[in-house]
């Protein structure tokens, strides 16, 4: 279909609310995106028509539940190209599906004076659980520093890997919007006898992603980033891998034997869904995937090229040295994410004037407290678009922010 993101913005039912009197522009997306009628619709039918356990009850109305549960599964596998829906585990989050690579793999795999290597860009949740590992079984955790125009510094690459047997990092920042070369990481990683593991919840919304292609051992992302509805998240792995590690969590559904000596898990992907699942959920997922697929992820990600070109010309042309925008120059190696600083203003207050405009941005640390430390901030404001956010958007908040500055 052709990309109108105009056209595109009449699929979501919020984006045509006003307050006040004044359209809201949604820029918040690198935290949740907005949800399309396609999937409203889809998790309202499903509970009013067809909501019934899974996998447990042999009834109808049970059989078709668990088919458009296992019919999401299949439909993620093909829209990352995993090489069997067997490989698609359904979490809560993304954050629980890094937790349970950190707990399951690693505490299987890892041992004291093990080490991790991570990167100056990762969320808390690609940071925390290696960081509880550590305090558990005593691994090493080293770091890719960034370099002075926000790309990951990777002149001593080969020395940081020496020894590793873990290379976990984002695919892009949420802060600094910065594409990393995935399939060039997992390939070092692999040279040096490590495994890849890709936090991918900033990518797989905005760019096509072949899990394959990139090489990666793991991937992690969420639904509530990508049209879907949030309590659903996606651990992807190789199949070989997920059935040499041990169950994260346990209880119904993971096994298929319960005896006092004892317990014998469940075949893949069940062993790691541990009681009921987020079902309404992953058939919401599902509807997301079939939609965001209609739409072609190439073209979602040349629209956030362009949009991303606009902005930055647009904030740097109006604004000048007023404005720091933290992340790279150039729109073909970044996503539409913005954290700036603005003429002194706190980022909090930045936010709050422009929702007296009706745009929604992110103030705060974003998740990234050491990453904001290295770029010598305590927050900032942060303004994401997404495939419904058009240049009038952009023009909107540029408005906005000259208020900010008549009122500070």
């Amino acid at each position: 279909m052709s990309f109108d993101s105009a056209v595109i913005r009449r699929d979501f039912p919020l984006l045509a609310k006003q307050i006040d009197g004044k359209p809201l522009v949604y820029l918040d997306s690198a935290n949740t995106s907005q949800k399309p009628s396609m999937v409203i619709d889809a998790m309202a039918n499903f509970m009013r028509e067809s909501y019934a356990p899974i996998n447990r009850s042999a009834y109808t109305l049970a059989a078709n539940a668990t088919e458009q549960y296992e019919g999401a599964r299949s439909a993620v596998a093909k829209f990352i190209n995993a090489n069997s829906s067997l490989e698609i585990v359904f979490t809560k989050n993304a954050t629980e599906a890094l937790n349970l690579i950190v707990h399951s793999w690693g505490r299987a795999n890892l041992k004291t004076g093990d080490v991790v290597l991570l990167t100056h860009m990762e969320h808390h949740a690609n940071i925390v659980p290696w960081q509880m590992l550590q305090q558990e079984l005593g691994i090493e955790l080293r770091w890719v520093p960034l370099t002075s125009d926000f790309q990951l510094d990777l002149t001593s690459l080969t020395s940081l890997l020496s020894g590793v047997k873990v290379f976990s990092f984002t695919s892009m920042s949420n802060v600094l919007g910065t594409i990393n070369p995935v399939e060039k990481l997992c390939a070092a990683a692999h040279a040096a006898g490590a495994i890849a593991i890709v936090d991918a919840c900033q990518s797989v919304p905005h760019s096509p992603t072949d899990v394959q292609s990139w090489g990666a051992d793991f991937a992690t992302f969420s639904g509530h980033k990508m049209c879907g509805p949030s309590g659903v998240g996606v651990l992807w792995g190789r199949e070989a891998l997920l059935e040499a590690m041990p169950p994260f969590l346990g209880g119904g559904n993971m096994i298929t034997d319960v005896r006092l000596d004892g317990f014998t898990c469940a075949e893949l992907p069940a062993k790691f869904e541990a009681g009921t699942p987020p079902i309404a959920e992953v058939v919401g997922l599902g509807a997301a995937v079939e939609y965001l697929t209609k739409i072609g992820m190439a073209n979602v990600r040349q629209h956030e090229i362009a949009m991303s070109s606009y902005v930055l010309d647009l904030l740097t042309n109006r604004f000048g040295d007023d404005i720091t925008i933290h992340g790279p120059r150039n729109p073909e190696l970044r996503g539409a994410t913005f954290s700036f600083a603005f003429r002194g203003i706190h980022p909090h207050d930045i936010s709050q004037i422009l929702d007296q405009s009706n745009v929604c941005v992110r103030a705060g640390h974003h998740c990234a407290k050491p990453l904001m430390k290295i770029i010598g901030a305590n927050a900032t404001t942060r303004a994401s678009f997404y495939l419904y956010n058009t240049t009038a958007d952009a023009d909107t908040l540029a408005d906005a922010l000259d208020s900010a500055s008549d009122i500070f």
